[in-house]
């Protein structure tokens, strides 16, 4: 590609606060939940980059003939592929158009068509737009897909606080995980966290049922199996607790060891572990990691925080808040998690003009 901005390159990156700033200078914008990308257009060819700088093309056909079709001849856009549907995103979905055989992408792409949205725009015919502050790459970004049709999208935006609190209240039911905070003045930085989000974090009560080792070895514990009953009595996979110091690593080790012994005897992911599967899905960005787990019995109770549920499981690692020694397993249940209704998506992913 002849391109000033040329592949790969690295995505401006956020990090995370608190609240949403306050003061002027920001625009705000809804969180997606999807996969980051960079799209490269020169000509004919079509360039999608995941943030980790992978080629992503191959998997979503159907776009590279709409943004072939909705783009300028040359430019570098940055947004993110989402996949939605009536009652909201759905990333699972979205894990699932990763397949190796040809033909089942063709198929994935009628079955569950992706659409991408777009909030910045680095590069126009030989300009490299990166230098020019945000504010006037958005209206830029704006006025070439001013005429866009779906599945291609420009994300809202607004410089109102208050509008931007209402949007980080209504959507997260139609999974949009949060708001980002961008400043109209900055310059586009790849690979530094000049943005800002700001992420639904909520608490809940989860039985520990199983645990996986440290890629470092058995001398430390690598992530905690978290399950929630349902109204039947089953026990659900709904993710995994990390991100734990080595100190903590350790100590982990020597406090499971004693709900290891006979585990299997009632265990309800059994199954499971007697084929060394893994309970939930595995994704397909990790295909070469060792997730074989370590059964415990469904005795110890964990506080973990959460961001949102993807279904029925936690859709990032939850946060190892504390033990519950005083909580009954059982009572670990679904009917604890805080639910939100879906936001009508119909404003974003309007009817073709």
């Amino acid at each position: 590609m002849n391109l000033p901005v040329a592949p790969p390159l690295q995505p401006m990156l956020a990090k995370r606060v608190d609240a949403l700033p306050d003061g002027e200078g920001w625009l705000f914008e809804p969180k997606w939940d999807g996969f980051r990308v960079l799209l490269f257009r020169d000509g004919d060819e079509v360039d999608i980059q995941s943030r980790d700088q992978k080629p992503l093309g191959r998997y979503f056909p159907e776009l590279i003939e709409t943004l072939l079709r909705e783009l300028p001849a040359r430019c570098v856009l940055d947004g993110e592929i989402v996949i939605a549907k009536e009652d909201g995103l759905e990333f699972e979905s979205l894990q699932l158009r990763l397949h190796p055989a040809a033909s089942r992408v063709k198929l994935l792409a009628a079955e569950l068509p992706a659409s991408i949205v777009f909030w910045d725009v680095l590069c126009v015919e030989d300009r490299d737009l990166r230098g020019l502050p945000f504010g006037e790459r958005r209206a830029l970004l704006e006025s070439l897909l001013a005429r866009s049709r779906p599945p291609v999208h420009v994300t809202p935006a607004t410089t109102s606080r208050e509008i931007a609190a209402d949007w980080f209240r209504r959507f997260e039911g139609a999974g949009l995980d949060g708001v980002m905070a961008k400043r109209l003045s900055g310059v586009y930085e790849p690979n530094k966290r000049v943005m800002l989000k700001v992420k639904h974090e909520r608490e809940c009560d989860c039985v520990v049922a199983g645990f996986r080792w440290h890629k470092s070895g058995e001398e430390r514990v690598g992530s905690l199996l978290l399950g929630l009953y349902d109204d039947a009595g089953a026990l659900h996979h709904v993710g995994v607790a990390a991100s734990f110091t080595d100190e903590k690593r350790r100590e982990l080790v020597g406090l499971l060891a004693p709900y290891r012994g006979e585990a299997l005897v009632d265990h309800p992911w059994k199954e499971w572990a007697e084929h060394q599967r893994v309970p939930g899905m595995k994704s397909r960005w990790s295909q070469d990691k060792d997730l074989s787990w370590v059964p415990l019995r469904a005795e110890l109770v964990v506080e973990v925080a959460y961001d949102h549920m993807q279904g029925t499981r936690f859709r990032h690692t939850a946060q190892f808040r504390r033990w519950r020694t005083d909580k009954p397993p059982r009572e670990c249940t679904f009917a604890q998690l805080e639910v939100v209704a879906p936001q009508e998506l119909a404003e974003i992913f309007a009817k073709p003009r």
